[in-house]
């Protein structure tokens, strides 16, 4: 706008710039925190129902010692009568069990079923931002591109870069200046160069 600073300006181009990019990723973190909880939600509710799992099985442990003990007294009750007791507290006892799992696998299986779905859109969320950001990070590098200065000697010698290399090492090995490799060889990133890559050395022997 009329009156603003130059530094101003650029200040809030960058702010809005950076909001574009950070405010939907930001979006998917939190479906993904969202997810998280789901997750501890469902591990709490499988201890609970194996916690009543275990208190059933104390309790058929605890009947099956009381019909222990009655099985000796006679005459406080027969023998088939006692055996039809202890068959009829298994069974149910059994079928409590089974109950307790099938909630619990069936519980487990909605909750799996949602996590997936709530995953795949936040995987989406953060696939759809990514192009979107591209061609802002790539303007700014281009942008901010450094301007190489061209007094380096045009003859020298070319170089393949070792691993271990640095710009640092390549100039002190062949009695190079090391910001002369940089802008012969156009380095915007004189800490990325790779082994295997091939620089041309201004003066260098």
């Amino acid at each position: 706008m009329p009156g603003w600073s130059h530094s101003r300006r650029l200040t809030l181009v960058c702010a809005a710039l950076f909001s574009s990019v950070v405010a939907p990723r930001a979006f998917a973190q939190a479906e993904i925190a969202d997810l998280r909880e789901d997750v501890r939600g469902l591990s709490q509710r499988v201890n609970d129902l194996s916690l009543r799992v275990e208190q059933l099985e104390h309790e058929n442990s605890e009947l099956k010692a009381k019909a222990a003990r009655l099985e000796g007294n006679k005459d406080a009750v027969s023998a088939s009568q006692l055996n039809g007791a202890v068959a009829d507290l298994n069974a149910a006892i059994t079928t409590a069990v089974s109950a307790s799992r099938a909630e619990i696998l069936q519980q487990v299986a909605t909750q799996m079923e949602k996590l997936a779905k709530q995953t795949n859109a936040a995987l989406d969320s953060i696939a759809r931002t990514g192009p979107a950001a591209e061609p802002r990070s790539v303007a700014a590098e281009k942008s901010a591109k450094p301007a190489f200065g061209e007094s380096y000697s045009k003859e020298g010698i070319s170089y393949t870069v070792a691993k271990g290399d640095t710009v640092g090492l390549i100039a002190k090995k062949t009695g190079a200046k090391a910001q002369d490799i940089i802008d012969a060889n156009k380095l915007l990133d004189p800490s990325r160069i790779q082994a295997g890559q091939v620089l041309f050395i201004p003066g260098g022997k």
